[in-house]
């Protein structure tokens, strides 16, 4: 497939704002694309040149970009920043200034000599781009971005230029190209469920579509986890108190407490250890501390382990809180941080040990195993939890962890496999809020932003629009407009950060009945606390036949979330439902 037609299926995917539309013509991307450029095109498709979770970055700002432009087009750098300025998208600079012959290298009278360039040859170069290291890495990737742009029409180089500053503007989610793989290959988008199970245990869209096509369906059930490859996280649902929860678990249930850091899945491999987080990217440079401890304390040749990563002060032996935590997730100073704010694992599960995944083992199974491949607890602390049958024994556990300063329990079905991806009742929790009025809090996904008033004008955002995820449907839906909880330096930094993805049409994957005065791709998640959960016409999320949703009553934000949390880990409208009933069980 030449670069130029995979453009053109870009424009139509960045012109619909129907999600239905985007799986339609996914999938005929698909069915034109040979097996062997079905990874690329995936990658691609999600501005990258790997898996998410591989650390493989082409690491080039808008200047060195604009660079590139200027050295194919003969324009100064100034003058296609402020291009950029007004446009406000790259692509759309290099589209219009590549569709004029007379510009490039200064020449009028020169043409553009169509090279067809292959996807394949496209996506190498760029590849090559994230091996420059060492002296003169800048500017050998701005000579080799200015090889590209050379033989690129004007679609072309709209779609080039986006991918090195992380600016796609597709929107497309996983499920939405898992639903195309499925309509290509398998002929119906709702055999999705059929791809889900084995892309939870590898987390590579490439790799699936690749064995899908080579080897079909059954190809893509056999593959299994692999150390170095994230394993997609199970999630919890929630339940109001120890009585439901025993009663769903059927007399018993295994008890563990809830720390409030952020997630650290650990490979193992031999000498080398990898780190992942939550949303499936790599950490490992990030945090040497948890490094050093798996060296020193896991007995394992190979092995994959779940834990929570918090901040630990020894003088006072307590645990920090979360902001204190977060503090730890930087790419520089990371000696520093280590120092003044170390970090303790807790791990709570094993997914996989020697060569061997235990995914299909039971909870109880597991613990057992973890208890043994942990040695001591001096950054690696084991969380075997227990076993109960008592409410009291729960109740307990919960007081104590609230008394330590923790969020509460993480509560699981004593012979439950590990689900991949799953959030379902066969791990709850219950936090400080579980039960009564809604104090929990809810992640929230920035939709779009309505100018502000007043003083609120020099801010350029006034109010948010804010939704949730529609797992199934692999939409976003709001559920609230929020104008509180933000320092005048938080409205300036979204504005700030919205600009960068904002979209000229409301983005295909959100539902809203509200037009905000700009549409953002969904990639902010914040933390968000209100009064309570009521019903509306005028929000989508959960949206019955006659046209009623959930809200939102006086929500503020409390914190951002995006840096462990990708939008597509954001509450669910399941999720949302459930705290609606919460909310009347005292």
């Amino acid at each position: 497939m030449t670069f130029k037609r995979l453009a053109e299926f870009f424009e139509k995917l960045e012109a619909t704002s129907s999600r239905l539309s985007l799986i339609e013509i996914l999938s005929d991307l698909f069915k034109e694309a040979s097996a062997s450029e079905i990874p690329m095109i995936s990658y691609l498709l999600q501005g990258r040149v790997a898996p998410f979770y591989e650390a493989v970055e082409i690491g080039m700002a808008e200047k060195s970009v604009a660079k590139s432009m200027s050295r194919v087009y003969g324009k100064d750098v100034e003058e296609i920043t402020k291009l950029y300025g007004k446009a406000g998208d790259l692509g759309k600079v290099a589209s219009e200034l590549a569709s004029h012959p007379e510009f490039i290298s200064g020449s009028k009278n020169r043409f553009r000599i169509k090279s067809g360039m292959t996807v394949k040859e496209v996506f190498d170069a760029l590849l090559k781009i994230t091996t420059f290291s060492g002296d003169g890495t800048v500017e050998n990737k701005v000579a080799a971005l200015s090889d590209l742009l050379e033989k690129s029409s004007g679609i072309e180089a709209k779609h080039l230029v986006r991918v090195p500053i992380g600016a796609s503007r597709l929107g497309i989610g996983d499920p939405t190209i898992l639903d195309a793989f499925a309509l290509a290959k398998l002929g119906d988008k709702s055999k999705r469920k059929l791809l889900e199970g084995a892309y939870n245990r590898v987390s590579d869209l490439g790799l699936i579509g690749e064995t899908l096509w080579k080897g079909g369906l059954s190809a893509v059930e056999k593959l299994d986890v692999t150390v170095g490859r994230p394993i997609r996280s199970q999630l919890a649902e929630r339940l109001p108190n120890p009585e439901s929860i025993l009663k769903k678990f059927d007399g018993f249930a295994h008890v563990q407490k809830k720390f409030d850091g952020f997630r650290v899945q650990i490979h193992k491999d031999g000498k080398t250890v990898r780190l992942f987080s939550r949303n499936l990217e790599e950490t490992t440079p990030m945090f040497p501390d948890i490094i050093e401890g798996v060296k020193k304390q896991v007995k394992a040749q190979s092995v994959i382990l779940d834990s929570e990563a918090l901040a630990y002060n020894p003088e006072s032996n307590e645990f920090l809180p979360f902001q204190e935590t977060t503090k730890r997730r930087r790419k520089y100073g990371i000696e520093e941080a280590q120092k003044s704010l170390p970090l303790k694992a807790m791990v709570f599960d094993i997914m996989y040990l020697n060569g061997k995944s235990l995914m299909d083992e039971t909870v109880q199974e597991r613990i057992e195993v973890l208890k043994k491949v942990i040695d001591g607890d001096d950054v690696l602390i084991k969380q075997p939890g227990e076993i109960t049958d008592k409410k009291e024994v729960i109740e307990k556990q919960f007081n104590e962890a609230i008394s330590e300063g923790l969020e509460g329990l993480i509560v699981k079905r004593p012979d439950s496999k590990y689900e991949a991806g799953a959030r379902n009742f066969n791990w709850v929790k219950q936090k400080r809020h579980s039960a009564g009025e809604l104090k929990d809090t809810v992640d929230c996904v920035i939709l779009g932003y309505v100018f502000g008033k007043g003083k609120r004008a020099d801010f350029g955002a006034g109010a948010l629009l804010v939704g949730v995820y529609d797992k199934e449907k692999d939409e976003f839906v709001t559920v609230s407009k929020i104008g509180t909880g933000l320092t005048d330096e938080e409205w300036r930094e979204i504005h700030r950060r919205a600009d960068k993805i904002k979209t000229e049409n409301k983005p295909a994957r959100v539902v809203s009945v509200l037009e905000p005065s700009v549409w953002i791709a969904p990639e902010i998640v914040i933390e968000v606390l209100a009064d309570e959960i009521t019903r509306s016409p005028i929000h989508t999320a959960g949206k019955d036949e006659e046209g009623i949703g959930y809200a939102l009553r006086f929500p503020r934000l409390v914190r951002f979330r995006e840096k462990d949390k990708s939008a597509e880990d954001a509450t669910t409208v399941k999720e949302l439902k459930e705290m609606f009933k919460l909310q009347f069980k005292k």
